[in-house]
This record gives structure tokens, C-alpha cells and sequence, in this order.
């Protein structure tokens, strides 16, 4: 039998000066950070070549992340368009022909991607599609996902590579056509396992049974479903259950206000982003071993910092501007994520900064595994698989195996704690010897040891294995007596923010 936690407020005083002191790290660090940058600009430029920047007067710009110079490219070349193509079909779809909704969304996207992607790109996809649908009808969970996983394979295989970079015209238009395969494949996987679990309109049990009279509308729900413009080439994820309740709604009246001021945030946030790479050239510098031996200790931690929270804002305007549309739509997207600042857990990072991605994982892997209800053994099973499934999604490179190990073990140790603090003697044994304000503390010391898993792990994920080996040995071997220290204080303070956060 367990115990529930119950936390409390800290005085006043005493937020005020963990608010004072995460403000100035951030400031502070990411000033040295800044020093460090226009210190090595010359030769940071000679090795990456700055571009010339144009937010901030007399700055170059940091264009090395791939993801972001990627999308800013696509955006201002034809998505941007392409987006508000969208909303002007679908405000005038609700109005004139609400009925057809879902058809015009279908061929909409299916025009959409036959521009972006080309004949090729799109008959590939449906390619994908077909398969996936074709053995849905076997109604066997585990036959679907042997089916999605070796169609995902398929992304890995350098003859296929070759070949789909043959239709493309360019090397960004392979890029994208690779993503929107990888999107599309968990949006496959989604309708594949609701069709195998819920019985059709007429109950039929088979392929033969059915015919193209079931198949057909089932294809043209999958493609509406996997070709919803706003959604299709990064996400973020909704399920197909999601999808279809919320399509069939009618769409309610949406002010000028407000997606004039939905507008302004993502520009806002996009602004923040481009200043961060104007400001600070993190990526030119995590992607130098050099440079990181050479950073000081406070520009190191700057680095850090910079790298996960350009990362936030980054998700902020991809996620940012298509949940407006979705919601235009009259649907309801995933949350937008949290701010990575105020995350002091591996399962916090999990449930608040994909969102969608996080119910997609556990709706259709960490449930039907098991999950929390059927034993320690399965839930842990059920753990590493849905870890497993991120990474092999992800490309499952070596970086990205050793971050989906470091993630699962976090989650497990965070909740053996959990169970262990909660336990009755030692719930009973805590609640005696200290006060509510001490034990919250004492949970925002343990929780600022787990932040800095958390931002290695990151690390890990952002700038690879070389970053997260130094960082780990310059912060918790070299200095593990004169930086460690101050490390975790300053995490203790992220903490107890991200607490309060959370008291809301």
C-alpha cells in the first residue's frame, strides 16, 4: 500500500530568490556563452561559414542546425503557402459545403504533397498506405506492427535511399519526403491498431467478408487521416481515434483576435529562436570537440542550456504555427510543449514536451504491453519497448541508443523512488522526522540529481555522444568537487520552480 505525496507552498521569499537565481543562470551563462562565441567568431566561421545575420545589427548567424535552417527553408519556399492555402479551403469548406469536409481535407493534402513532394513521393506513400491497410484486415495487432516496422525499415536501406533520392529533385525534397514517411507511418500504425481492436459497421471478420465495399471507405478515412495537411510532414502526432471524434464536429466561429494573436506568438517565437542563433553559435560550437574542452565552465553550462532551450522554441513555432490551423479546424491539437527549464523529471520530459507523441506511445505500445497494471516485469518490458520504438523511429543510431537507454532508465529509477518514498513505513518514517516544507526540498534535491541525467541525455539526443562524454566528464569527473556542486544547486533551483510550476 502506498502514500500520496502532497506538496506545499515555500514562503514567498524563498521562490522569489530560486526565481532570482534560475533567471540569472540562464543570463549569466548564456552571456559567457555569447562571449565565447564572438571570441571565436573568425574561426567558427572559417570552419562552418556563418551566415550573415540580419535580426540583430552587425551579427552573423549560427545556420547549423539542420532542423531549423531545414524548415525555415521549406516554410518561406512553398509550406507557408501551402498552409494558408489550407485555412482559406477549410474556412470556406465550413461554410459552403461542411458536409464534404473530410474529402476536401483528403484531396487538399493529396495536392498539397503531389506539389511539394511529386508523383513519386506521393505514390510512395500510398504505397505505404495500401500495405498497411491490406493487413490490417487480418485484424492481428502483432502482424500490423511486424508490417509498419519493416515498411519504417525500409528508411534505413541504402538502396531504397538511392532510388528515392533518384525522384526527388533535390536533396531537401528527399529530406522531406523522409520525414513525411516517418509521420505518416505512426498515423498508419494508429488506424491499423483501432481497426484490429474495434469490429467494423457490419461486423465482418475478414478480407473476403468485407470487400472493396469496406475497404474503400477505410482507404479514403486513412488517406483524409494521413494527408491532413497541417499535420503531415512533422507532426505533431494526433491518433486516428483523436482524429476522427474531433472531425466530425462542427466548426465553431474562431474571433480575428484571436488568430491575429496566435499569429504574433508564433512570430514572437520565431523571433526568440533567430536571436538565440544570432546571439550565441551553440551548434557551431557542439559540433567541435576543441571548442568544447576549451569552453569555461559557465559557457559550458550556457551551451547546455542553450542547446535544449533552442530546441523548446524551436518546437514551439513547428508545433506552434499548425496547432492555430488545426484549431481553425475546429480540432483540438496535442498541448504545445512545456518549457524545458522547469522539467526536473525523465517522466515529466515525456509527458509535457511531445505530447502527442507521448499518448501515441502509450496507447499503442506501454498499454497493450502491460503497462502499470499487470506487474513490475511488464510494466518495465512495456517501458524499454516504447524507448525502443522512439529510437528505432529515429534512425536508431548509436547517439540515439545510448539516449533511449539513459531515458528508460530514468523513468525506471524515478518510479522504484516513487514507490520506495511512498511506501508505507517509509512514508510514515519521513512524515514524522520532517515538515512539508522540508520534504518538499528534500524532493527537489533528488529531482535536480535527475535534471542532470535529463540534460545529458539530451545532450546526447541534440549534439551526439561526443557531446554528452565531455560535458559528463568536465562537469561530474574533473570538477566533480569545485563544478558539480554549483551544477546541482542551480538545478535545485530549476526544481523547485518547476514544482511550483506544477502546484498551479
Amino acid at each position: 500500500m502506498t502514500q500520496k505525496w502532497e506538496l506545499v507552498s515555500l514562503p514567498r521569499w524563498e521562490m522569489t530568490a530560486y526565481w532570482i537565481l534560475s533567471f540569472s543562470a540562464h543570463l549569466y551563462s548564456f552571456y559567457q556563452l555569447h562571449k565565447f562565441s564572438k571570441e571565436h567568431e573568425v574561426s567558427l566561421d572559417r570552419e562552418v561559414q556563418l551566415e550573415r545575420g540580419f535580426l540583430i545589427l552587425g551579427f552573423k548567424k549560427d545556420p547549423t542546425d539542420f532542423e531549423w535552417s531545414f524548415w525555415n527553408e521549406w516554410a518561406w519556399r512553398s509550406l507557408l503557402w501551402s498552409l494558408i492555402g489550407h485555412a482559406v479551403v477549410s474556412r470556406l469548406t465550413a461554410c459552403y459545403l461542411p458536409q464534404f469536409r473530410l474529402a476536401v481535407f483528403a484531396v487538399y493534402g493529396l495536392l498539397s504533397a503531389g506539389w511539394l513532394l511529386g508523383v513519386w513521393g506521393v505514390t510512395l506513400l500510398m504505397l505505404h498506405l495500401s500495405i498497411s491497410l491490406v493487413v490490417a484486415q487480418l485484424r492481428s495487432p502483432a502482424l500490423s506492427w511486424f508490417c509498419s516496422l519493416l515498411l519504417l525499415s525500409t528508411l534505413n536501406v541504402s538502396a531504397l535511399q538511392d532510388l528515392q533520392r533518384g525522384w526527388c529533385s533535390s536533396e531537401d525534397q528527399y529530406y522531406l519526403l523522409l520525414f513525411s514517411i516517418a509521420v505518416c507511418s505512426l498515423r498508419c500504425i494508429s488506424f491499423s491498431l483501432e481497426l484490429c481492436w474495434h469490429l467494423l459497421p457490419n461486423h465482418c471478420s475478414s478480407l473476403q467478408d468485407e470487400g472493396l465495399k469496406t475497404l474503400i471507405p477505410q482507404f479514403y478515412k486513412l488517406t483524409a487521416y494521413c494527408f491532413y495537411h497541417p499535420l503531415f510532414y512533422n507532426g505533431p502526432i494526433m491518433t486516428y481515434r483523436d482524429f476522427s471524434e474531433q472531425i466530425e464536429r462542427p466548426v465553431c466561429k474562431v474571433s480575428l483576435v484571436y488568430v491575429l494573436s496566435g499569429i504574433l506568438r508564433v512570430f514572437v517565437w520565431w523571433c526568440l529562436a533567430e536571436f538565440m542563433i544570432h546571439f550565441m553559435y551553440m551548434h557551431a560550437i557542439q559540433s567541435n570537440e576543441t571548442y568544447l574542452e576549451m569552453l569555461p565552465h559557465w559557457a559550458l553550462g550556457g551551451l547546455a542550456l542553450a542547446l535544449v532551450q533552442f530546441f523548446y522554441v524551436k518546437y514551439l513555432v513547428l508545433f506552434g504555427a499548425v496547432s492555430l490551423l488545426v484549431r481553425l479546424d475546429g480540432l483540438e491539437p496535442p498541448t504545445l510543449p512545456r518549457c524545458v527549464s522547469i522539467m526536473y523529471s525523465f517522466t515529466g520530459m515525456w509527458r509535457h514536451f511531445d505530447v502527442g507523441l507521448y499518448k501515441w506511445l502509450i496507447r499503442y505500445i506501454y498499454v497493450p504491453l502491460g503497462g502499470s497494471r499487470h506487474g513490475v516485469f511488464r510494466k518495465i518490458v512495456s517501458t524499454a519497448l516504447a524507448f525502443g520504438f522512439v529510437c528505432f523511429w529515429h534512425g536508431c543510431h548509436d547517439y540515439l541508443q545510448y539516449w533511449a537507454l539513459l531515458n528508460w532508465i530514468g523513468v525506471l529509477v524515478e518510479n522504484v523512488l516513487a514507490l520506495l518514498f511512498s511506501s508505507r513505513p517509509l512514508h510514515h518514517t519521513i512524515v514524522c522526522c520532517l515538515s512539508p516544507r522540508m520534504q518538499r526540498r528534500g524532493l527537489a534535491l533528488i529531482s535536480a540529481l535527475s535534471t542532470a541525467l535529463l540534460i545529458l541525455s539530451n545532450l546526447l539526443f541534440l549534439g551526439g555522444i561526443h557531446v554528452g562524454r565531455i560535458f559528463w566528464k568536465r562537469v561530474f569527473v574533473q570538477g566533480w568537487s569545485s563544478v558539480a556542486v554549483p551544477v546541482v544547486a542551480f538545478l535545485y533551483c530549476f526544481a523547485q520552480v518547476g514544482i511550483e510550476w506544477d502546484m498551479r
